[in-house]
C-alpha cells in the first residue's frame, strides 16, 4: 500500500473512531401546566414534565441531541438551545417565527442537533413570549471519554448547576402583554431565585432555599488535608446559569474564592475572584475548594443595575451550601457574603476585564463586509394613542430598535 493509500486509511479509522465516541440521546418534553407555590401564592405554570426548573441535559461534546416537543400547554412554544452553535441545524434553532412556527397547544416538534467543538454549560429556555420564566434548563457539555479538563486543579465532583432567575407572582405572560398594550416598562420580578426557589431571606420562604449539601467520601481526583481542621479538602465543579429574563447578577459564596475556568461553553484562563457578574443568558463554570471550618454558608445573588431611575428588582437570593455542619444545623449560624452596591460599576468592571479565553482566538486578516447595528430601546411619542396606550415617561411608549428602527 502507498503512502496515499494508508494516509486515507487513517484517516478513515480515525473519523470511524470519532463518530462511534459520540452518541444520540432522545429526550421526551412534555409541556404542561403545573401548581407551584412561591411567596405564599400557588400559581399555574407552563413547565416541561412538571419541572421546575426543567430537565438537567447531560451529553459530551460531539452527541447529539433529540428533543420530541409535545404541548399540552394551552400557549405557543418554542425551545431555543442557548448558546449551541447550530451548524446546517437552523430548524432547530428554535426563536419563535424567526427560525420555525411557534408548536400550537396539542401539536408536537422535533428538535434534532449535534453540539461540536464546545464543552462547558449552556441552557436551553422556551422563545416565546416570556414563558421562559418557568420554562427552562440546564445543558451540560463535558469532554469526551478518555480527555481531561484543561485546568490544572481536576475538580473532585460536580454539583447539581446552579440556575439563577426571577419569579412573578403574576402570570409571566400577562406581564409582557400589560407591557405591550400600555406603552410601559414590563413590571419588575416579586423575587429572584437559585434553582426557582427565592431563598430564606423573603417573607414565607424558610423553607424555600435551594440546599447544597457538600460531602466527602466518593473517589476523588486531587485531595489536600487540612491539617487544622483535621478535615479533607475537595476542589468542586459549580456551573452558573443566569436565566433571569431582565437582569444582570452579582454572585458570591460566603468565605469562599471561586476560580473561573469557562463562559458560555468556552475555556477561560484560570481566574480566582470572590464575585461573580453574569449577564441574562450567560454562564460561568468556577473551581471552589471547600477549605472553611465545617458550617453552612450562604451563596447570594443581587442585581447589578447601574442606569440611572430604572426600576429594577433590588431584593437578594440565597441557597445554602452545608459541608460538615453539626447535626443541629438548624440552630448553626449561616454566614453571609458582602455583596457590591447594586449600581457598583467599578466592581462590575474589575470582573469583565480579567475574563480570557484560554487560547487566541485565530482570526481573518482580512474583513470583506463590516455591519455596525445600534440596538436600544427609545421613547415614541404618543400623537395618535389613548391615555391607555401610552404608559412610559412624559405619556410616550416604550419601544425597542435596531438601528432606530422599530418593529
Amino acid at each position: 500500500m502507498g503512502s496515499r493509500g494508508c494516509s486515507c486509511w487513517l484517516l478513515s479509522l480515525a473519523l470511524l473512531c470519532s463518530l462511534a465516541a459520540a452518541k444520540e440521546q432522545y429526550h421526551e418534553f412534555v409541556i404542561r401546566e403545573t401548581t407551584v407555590k412561591r411567596l405564599c401564592k400557588s400559581q399555574s405554570i407552563m413547565t416541561v414534565n412538571g419541572q421546575f426548573p426543567g430537565p438537567t441535559l447531560e451529553i459530551k461534546e460531539g452527541d447529539s441531541l433529540i428533543i420530541n416537543l409535545i404541548n399540552r400547554g394551552r400557549y405557543n412554544m418554542t425551545l431555543h438551545w442557548h448558546g449551541v452553535r447550530q451548524m446546517r441545524t437552523g430548524w432547530s434553532d428554535g426563536p419563535e417565527y424567526v427560525t420555525q412556527c411557534p408548536v400550537r397547544p396539542g401539536q408536537s416538534y422535533r428538535y434534532r442537533f449535534t453540539v461540536a467543538a464546545q464543552e462547558g454549560t449552556l441552557w436551553w429556555h422556551a422563545h416565546s413570549s416570556w414563558l421562559r420564566a418557568t420554562v427552562y434548563g440546564a445543558l451540560l457539555i463535558r469532554p469526551r471519554d478518555g480527555t481531561r479538563y484543561p485546568f490544572h486543579v481536576q475538580p473532585t465532583r460536580e454539583l447539581a448547576p446552579i440556575l439563577l432567575g426571577e419569579w412573578w407572582d403574576m402570570n409571566p405572560v400577562d406581564v409582557v402583554r400589560a407591557a405591550t398594550r400600555t406603552g410601559a416598562a414590563p413590571n419588575i420580578s416579586d423575587a429572584l431565585t437559585v434553582n426557582a426557589q427565592p431563598g430564606d431571606l423573603y417573607s414565607c420562604s424558610s423553607h424555600d432555599t435551594a440546599f447544597f449539601p457538600v460531602t466527602s467520601g466518593e473517589t476523588n481526583l486531587l485531595r489536600f488535608i487540612n491539617a487544622a481542621l483535621n478535615t479533607e479538602l475537595f476542589t468542586n465543579l459549580l456551573r452558573f446559569i443566569n436565566a433571569a429574563l431582565n437582569t444582570e447578577l452579582f454572585v458570591s459564596l460566603a468565605g469562599h474564592n471561586m476560580t473561573v475556568v469557562a463562559a458560555d461553553a468556552s475555556y477561560t484562563k484560570p481566574y480566582t475572584t470572590s464575585l461573580l457578574l453574569l449577564a441574562p443568558g450567560q454562564t460561568t463554570d468556577v473551581l471552589v475548594t471547600f477549605d472553611q471550618p465545617p458550617g453552612r454558608y450562604y451563596l447570594a445573588a443581587r442585581a447589578y443595575a447601574s442606569a440611572q431611575g430604572v426600576p429594577f428588582d433590588n431584593t437578594t437570593t440565597t441557597a445554602i451550601f452545608d459541608y460538615g455542619a453539626a447535626n443541629n444545623a438548624s440552630s448553626t449560624a449561616i454566614a453571609m457574603p458582602t455583596l457590591p452596591a447594586y449600581n457598583d460599576t467599578t466592581a462590575a468592571t474589575a470582573f469583565t476585564t480579567n475574563l480570557r479565553g484560554l487560547r487566541k482566538a485565530e482570526l481573518p486578516s482580512r474583513v470583506d463586509e463590516s455591519l455596525f447595528f445600534t440596538v436600544g430601546v427609545g421613547l415614541f411619542n404618543c400623537t395618535n394613542a389613548t391615555a391607555q396606550q401610552c404608559g412610559g415617561p412624559n405619556g410616550t411608549r416604550f419601544a425597542a430598535s435596531i438601528n432606530n428602527v422599530s418593529f
